[in-house]
């Protein structure tokens, strides 16, 4: 193999690097102080923290540019309602409304049950709220239909009188009476029907909803907020209640921050335990514990500037941020232990700017290759369709910058001002001058408080400490030895299998219970309403984006074929249509519809009559028909995805210009673009990824096993995420953009020793490699998963599966790192710094 350079970059970063070490070794304290004076003053942004708050599901985790907010915008814009005739079937969102499904284990449709039911409908219905000092019902906020507030069919049915019930026979899904019909599946769930009819035999749910009118937000926040209250504490022992609102789960998204708050302290206290007693030596004087310390500190400073800068800069600060400083403190950690291992190999009687130069012209490249890598990868992410996600890589990104920073600064200035005291051989805490050697006649009792400051005379380096002997010594030589490597190849054809397998089976989709938390009420409610509701789906409203002669025979035909279409679909269950309804009209009255002013006129009148339709059509001045709309049930028989663009292709296919749309396509939306934008993300981030280390590693091939350590990380924690209940979806999506980051670092920092050793033996490059970053390597790891494991005890959906895909990222990242890439790197060419 030809030789040929590749460090033009790396060997002036070493130099640059060597002479900034040389340079805080002299100044230390100017590097301790200006960080935290710059953190201070940027941690000011925090004051803006409460209005710089996004947490708006809608905006944050669906997917900005969606189609379905595109088709709603359209549908408000041509068919914009009536206040005054309320349609559930006709909103172009979800709605400002209240709802509880009362339950019962036999039959709900006892007069005893529905009594119940009636008296919380009454208390509902004439609960007194207080607004600026004066006192509104539900009458005062209704969403009203010719006067009246909107109410519920099955009470509409037996007149609000529970003893009714015996005498309605009741058909499903419809009900039909003399004056109008029913859409009764809206209302009952779990329907038992009499053999071979639709008359209802009984049902174990009962649904009632509670729409309020748009104009007062304040108010209808004040009565929703009210009917959580009541409903909470209304007891029965006949039938359960569960109940929700329209921005019951915006409500309950918004405490998922404080449910981590706690967590915050107590992660930061394991991160200091376990930093001090990794770094803990036996020598007075060696021990490295104020360096573990401060840099546990210096991670806080660097979350404090990094958001503080961003909030400062009028950033929108998602919900999901919270959980950035435990990456970062898993981060600088990492950068930390690879500082200290290379502090340790300098020569002890150099000077401090000396020692601290070696130290830095050994780590900073790797912990800047590293850095660049995470931020670089985060920063991609800033690219994605959801706002979470752009929100997250952002802040998390910015705040890894400024980890990095502190650690060459304020981290540096910490091991110099510690370099010192060990120079002076001063005791670590009382910082008296003590002996390196026991003196005669003292206790061992004093050897192990008073006595410290040695070193190998021999090399002139501090003693290394058993983990790392245990590297050297045992673990390099077992893994290099050829019969493990043929292991490790095994062990990698399994995980490979394993992790693909993963992810051909992996879900896609956040589903929306995920942003509550665990003990929230809202549960209960999806869970009963899939459980009791499950048969029939969403009702889609389909739009008419053309002008269209609809009394001419061939036009009937098209719309006809067109409806025909959506009907084959094995998940449609029927069709709702002001022209079907019309023509059924016209035939049934035996009027002639077939020019245009016969249709106009008589339209006129079948409209007086059903004046719900005149919202389905929109009309310019002179009567010709723009655009209108019709309606057609779905089931619950495909996935929301298939059903979604199902509908949206068969749209597509009709010679009639459609649009299909339903408010729940603004999440539906997430199925169409999360696994495309997801692939697109890592792939560009794998180029970029791979562009670095070329650039920044003196060797291609180690460049190259670096980019595969990526990939490889990647597909096994998707893989294993899909074993652990874990989902593709906008959460997910901000942690895999997070693994590319980390499952660079332990390789990165591997290749980057093993290219960097002056052996000559690729066996004794990969000892050697290991050697000197096997421990600190491990360290980082174990720092990291101990950041994060303290998540698994949250209440979120949100936290435990970023503690999930963590762990995932630093188990696979860590194999990677100390078994495949060593051991790849011995078999698969001499991979060594070219001269």
């Amino acid at each position: 193999m030809a030789r040929f350079h590749t460090d033009c970059i790396e060997r002036p970063l070493r130099i640059c690097f060597e002479m900034l070490g040389h340079f805080i070794g002299c100044h230390p304290w100017w590097f301790l102080i200006t960080p935290l004076i710059l953190s201070t003053s940027l941690g000011s942004g925090f004051y803006f923290l409460e209005d710089r708050m996004s947490n708006d599901i809608e905006e944050q985790f669906t997917p900005v540019d969606g189609p379905a907010k595109t088709e709603r915008k359209y549908i408000q814009e041509t068919f914009p309602g009536n206040e005054s005739m309320f349609s559930r079937l006709r909103l172009s969102t979800a709605g400002n409304y209240a709802t509880f499904i009362a339950t019962s284990e036999r039959n709900i449709l006892t007069v005893a049950s529905l009594q119940h039911i009636l008296d919380l409908d009454f208390k509902v219905r004439s609960m007194s709220v207080q607004f600026n000092n004066q006192s509104f019902e539900y009458v005062d906020v209704c969403a009203q239909v010719m006067g009246s507030c909107s109410s519920n069919d099955l009470l509409d049915i037996i007149e609000y009188s529970a003893n009714k019930i015996g005498a309605v026979n009741l058909t499903y899904p419809w009900y039909y009476s003399d004056v109008k019909s029913f859409p009764l599946h809206l209302s009952l769930g779990s329907v038992k029907l009499h053999n071979e009819s639709s008359v209802v035999e009984r049902a174990k749910a009962i649904q009632l909803h509670y729409y309020l009118r748009e104009d007062s937000r304040a108010k209808a926040d004040l009565w929703l907020e009210s009917f959580i209250n009541l409903v909470s504490n209304t007891s029965s022992t006949s039938i359960k209640v569960s109940y929700s609102t329209s921005m019951s789960m915006q409500w309950e998204f918004q405490k998922s921050p404080a449910s981590v708050i706690y967590l915050f302290s107590l992660t930061y206290a394991i991160a200091i335990t376990f930093s001090i007693i990794s770094c803990w030596r036996l020598d007075n004087v060696r021990t490295k514990v104020w360096v573990a310390s401060c840099g546990v500190f210096s991670t806080g400073p660097a979350v404090l500037s990094g958001f503080g800068l961003l909030l400062l800069m009028n950033q929108p600060f998602v919900m999901t941020v919270a959980s950035c400083p435990f990456m970062i403190l898993g981060i600088g950690l990492d950068d930390m232990f690879i500082m200290i291992s290379c502090w340790q190999r300098t020569r002890v009687l150099d000077s401090v700017p000396d020692r601290l130069a070696e130290t830095y012209r050994e780590a900073a490249v790797s912990i800047s290759i590293t850095t660049l890598t995470d931020a670089l990868a985060l920063f991609l992410g800033c690219s994605s369709p959801f706002g979470s996600v752009r929100s997250f890589c952002l802040y998390a990104g910015v705040s890894i910058c400024f980890c990095y920073l502190y650690s060459i600064t304020f981290l540096g200035a910490c091991m110099a001002l510690n370099g010192r005291r060990e120079a002076g051989n001063r005791h670590w805490f009382t910082c008296a001058k003590i002996p390196e050697d026991l003196p005669s006649r003292t206790s061992k009792a004093f050897g192990i408080c008073c006595v410290g400051g040695s070193y190998d005379r021999i090399t002139e380096k501090e003693e290394t400490e058993s983990m790392s002997l245990s590297f050297e010594r045992y673990y390099g030589p077992f893994l290099t030895h050829k019969y493990m490597k043929v292991l490790v190849f095994v062990i990698y054809a399994g995980y490979l299998a394993v992790s693909i397998y993963g992810c051909l089976t992996l879900q896609e989709g956040l589903d929306i219970r995920n942003l509550a938390l665990d003990d929230s009420y809202i549960l209960d409610y999806y869970n009963n309403q899939r459980h009791y509701f499950s048969e029939y789906s969403c009702n889609v409203m389909v739009a008419v984006r053309q002008p269209l002669q609809y009394w001419a025979e061939d036009e009937q035909k098209n719309l006809h074929s067109c409806i025909s279409n959506f009907e084959s679909l094995n998940f449609v269950n029927g069709t709702l249509a002001w022209f079907l309804s019309f023509q059924e009209y016209a035939n049934a009255t035996n009027l002639d519809v077939s020019s245009r002013e016969a249709f106009q006129t008589h339209l006129h009148h079948f409209l007086e009559r059903n004046s719900m339709f005149k919202d389905d059509i929109n009309r310019t001045a002179d009567n010709e028909i723009q655009a209108s709309r019709f309606f057609i049930q779905t089931l619950n028989k495909t996935p929301m995805k298939d059903l979604m663009v199902g509908l949206r292709k068969t749209a597509q296919e009709c010679p009639v210009d459609l649009l299909v749309y339903h408010p729940a396509f603004i999440y539906y939306d997430q199925y169409t673009v999360i696994r495309d934008s997801t692939i697109q993300t890592i792939l560009v981030a794998v180029i970029v990824m791979l562009v670095v280390s070329l650039v920044l590693i003196p060797n291609p091939l180690c460049s190259v096993w670096v980019a595969f350590a990526i990939c490889s990380v990647i597909v096994g924690v998707t893989g294993f995420m899909a074993q652990w209940g874990v989902n593709l979806d906008s959460i997910s999506m901000i942690n895999l953009v997070m693994c590319i980051g980390f499952s660079v670092d332990f390789s990165a920092h591997i290749s980057y020793a093993f290219v960097s050793s002056l052996k000559s033996d690729v066996n004794e490059k990969a000892k050697d490699a290991l050697a000197r970053l096997g421990y600190p390597i491990l360290q980082g790891a174990l720092s990291t998963i101990l950041g994060v494991v303290v998540l698994s005890m949250s209440g979120s959906y949100i936290f435990r599966a970023f503690f999930k895909i963590v762990l995932l990222v630093i188990t696979f990242g860590l194999l990677h790192g100390l078994v495949f890439i060593p051991v790849f790197l011995t078999l698969f060419g001499a991979c060594w710094k070219w001269p």
